[in-house]
């Protein structure tokens, strides 16, 4: 036999050994996600059994509440029911083509879950019925000590482990195969699902660093709420006045349009004591950024912030904490 005719075989060889590897570990990870799934469904089933089909058939709630507090739960359940059925069949490729058509279901769900939440802690405060039947119901066995606080939110690291598994199922299948381009479909459309609900966290997040910014500050006339404004960091700094007087420590908030600098309220005062009350707010489409000392190792340092008819010089003992605003107020500059 010659040489080539060797090594054709050794590299045919190689490759029967690379595929079968694939094929085990796509086998592993496709039990895997069955097995998971399997305990996904137990689990969204107490939710489906013990609450949403008990609360419908006994009116303890309006169905309006219902929807609110559950939203699509019943359709994820069925979704994910038909997805184990495929799965179990070993049709994966079909299985998660059709699965991907109701992944909107957990954006859905994403966004209703903060309300969720708030309408279910409302519903237990105003009625004594509802807040007996959850505590029964979750005294259950089957709920090996969860509450249903614990239960909604499985939905979404559901979707996070889906993201995964189907990687790894992309992974581990060659491109001929007749999967191969369904697996990539469904690992697409989870990707651009699990952004959907990352940016609704990161909304919903955002939003409630405005209503506590908002808040602390004494009185309505500065208006933090606003549409399309992003929170970004706050701390304390020292202003350097212009002439020669005592640094002042002032409460800095940085946002994506905005600069506002606030100082504290008199301690003794009987509503405002624990509030800061706003100096100015600064336009950053207009602000120039420059770091005046703090480049080198040393003690802190000293940035400069040039408005049209003001220049702010901040400071701080801390290098790290002055590099970082410099760097955060450089970004949102840009």
């Amino acid at each position: 036999m010659s040489d080539s005719s060797l090594l054709f075989m050794a590299g045919a060889n190689t490759v029967e050994e690379q595929r079968a590897r694939w094929e085990r570990k796509r086998s592993r990870t496709a039990k895997e996600l069955l097995e998971t799934e399997h305990k996904y469904l137990r689990q969204l089933d107490l939710v489906v059994t013990f609450f949403v089909t008990i609360l419908k058939a006994k009116g303890t709630l309006k169905p309006a509440v219902l929807e609110t507090i559950f939203g699509p739960l019943e359709s994820i359940y069925s979704a994910s029911h038909v997805l184990s059925l495929h799965l179990e069949r070993g049709n994966l490729g079909p299985g998660l083509e059709n699965f991907c058509q109701n992944l909107e279901l957990y954006g859905h769900y994403a966004e209703n879950l903060e309300q969720a939440n708030k309408t279910l802690k409302e519903q237990l405060r105003k009625k004594k019925s509802f807040r007996r039947f959850k505590k029964l119901q979750e005294t259950r066995p089957q709920f090996q000590g969860r509450k249903l606080e614990d239960l909604l939110p499985l939905p979404l690291q559901r979707l996070h482990q889906y993201k995964h598994f189907l990687r790894d199922l992309l992974e581990n299948t060659s491109p001929d195969s007749a999967d191969y381009q369904k697996l990539a479909k469904a690992v697409k459309s989870i990707s651009e699902v699990s952004q959907w609900i990352q940016d609704t966290v990161h909304k919903r997040e955002n939003s409630l660093q405005l209503l506590r910014v908002q808040k602390l500050l004494k009185g309505q006339k500065t208006q933090v709420l606003t549409p399309g404004r992003w929170y970004i960091r706050e701390g304390w700094l020292l202003v350097v006045p212009s002439k020669g007087e005592e640094l002042k420590r002032r409460m800095f908030f940085l946002f994506s349009d905005i600069f506002i600098a606030t100082k504290p309220c008199h301690p003794l005062h009987p509503l405002n004591s624990n509030k800061l009350a706003c100096q100015a707010v600064y336009l950053l489409h207009q602000c120039v950024v420059d770091k005046v000392f703090g480049h080198t190792q040393s003690q802190g340092g000293l940035l400069s912030l040039s408005f049209p008819h003001k220049t702010l010089l901040l400071m701080s003992s801390d290098q790290q904490d002055i590099n970082d605003w410099y760097w955060s107020l450089t970004a949102a500059v840009r």
